[in-house]
Parts: C-alpha cells; structure tokens; sequence
C-alpha cells in the first residue's frame, strides 16, 4: 500500500506535532468539562491559555520545518492547511471558557453538558482521524469524516432545540444575551473539528 510516510522524507516529526496539536485540542476540552462541572466565578483559565500557546508553538514549528526539510508527493500547503485547522480548536474552547466565567453570576440553569459532549466526541474523532492519516489507513480517514459531519449536524440540531428552549420567555434578557452566545461558541468549536476533518479527508482524496 502507498504509504503518506514517505511524503514526509522518512521524517516523523510532522506527524508527532501535528497528532500533538490535536492532543492540545482534546485536552482543552476535559479541562472545559472540569470548569463546568465545577462552575465557579474565580475557576483558574491558565489552562486554556496556555494549551493555545502550546498549539501556536507547534503550528510555528510546523512552519519551520516544512522550510527545513524537504518533501516529496504531500503538498506544504497541505500540511499548513491541516496544522492551521487543528489550532483553531482550543484557540475557540479558550474564548468559550473566557466568556462562560464573564457570564456566570447570570447563567443561572443554563446547561452546556450536551454539546459538550458532542464537543468531545468531535475533537476525538479528530484525533484518531491524524493518527489513521500517519499510517495511511484512508478508509478508517473518510468513515470518521463521516461521523464528523453526522456531529456536526447534531450540533446543529441541537443548538435549535437550545435556542428554542431559551426564547420561550423563562429567563432575564440578559441571560438569553449571554447563552445564546456561549451557545453558538460551543457550537462554532464543532464546527472547527468538522472544518479540520474535512481538511485531512481532502488531503487523503487527493493522495488515494
């Protein structure tokens, strides 16, 4: 079978960083779950700050060694595109967990569990998508490219129903500000992992 290894001049160390800027993703998220879980207004956000750092740091690595060494079949752009795509992710969980701790003296009942959970589900499938990339496993690539877009538009429908649930007049105006805000971020970090795989299943299409 061809293998996308030898794209890279029997070099590993993309792989490693870019499976390291999805580990970022995925850990920003079971950190978001502790904040949650355990809401309080002074809830310590270094975490996410400095999961973002971590994640620009290997995107900057990544940058530096595509001029460093050289490849064959794989195109660059191929790999900015997918190491730009990753860093997007805790980039958007930061801001979320930034604005959530703004907002919670208002939040009142206002429950993020179940998109969070499809938050998570995303950012795994991410993951285990770059680990099947390294070793050119392209059908288990496109069938969790699927499973992605069946989250997403679960995300979507569930932001809905959210939405619908919050206009129905039961909570202060500035509460519905608030939530349909944070709402639509989680949802957007969905989106981001959805847009990450959609890069790596084009990468795997183009190459097969």
């Amino acid at each position: 079978m061809f293998s996308i290894q030898k794209w890279f001049a029997k070099d590993d160390q993309f792989f490693r960083l870019l499976q390291a800027s999805a580990e970022e993703g995925r850990g920003s998220v079971q950190a978001l779950k502790q904040i949650l879980q355990n809401a309080k207004p002074d809830a310590d956000l270094s975490h996410f700050a400095a999961a973002r750092r971590k994640d620009k740091e290997i995107t900057v690595q990544i940058s530096e060694l595509l001029a460093r060494v050289s490849i064959s079949g794989l195109d660059r752009e191929d790999i900015e595109a997918i190491s730009r795509s990753l860093y997007r992710v805790p980039k958007t969980v930061d801001k979320f967990a930034s604005r959530y701790i703004v907002c919670l003296p208002h939040l009142g009942p206002i429950d993020f569990s179940r998109q969070v959970d499809l938050v998570e589900q995303a950012v795994d499938t991410v993951a285990f998508m770059i680990k099947e990339l390294e070793f050119s496993r392209f059908e288990s690539v496109n069938q969790a490219d699927e499973k992605l877009q069946t989250i997403e538009g679960d995300a979507d429908k569930l932001v809905l129903q959210l939405l619908t649930e919050l206009y129905r007049g039961q909570h202060p105006p500035l509460t519905v500000i608030m939530a349909k805000d944070l709402y639509e971020l989680l949802e957007k970090v969905v989106d981001r992992c959805r847009d990450a795989g959609n890069v790596i299943d084009n990468v795997v299409l183009k190459h097969s």
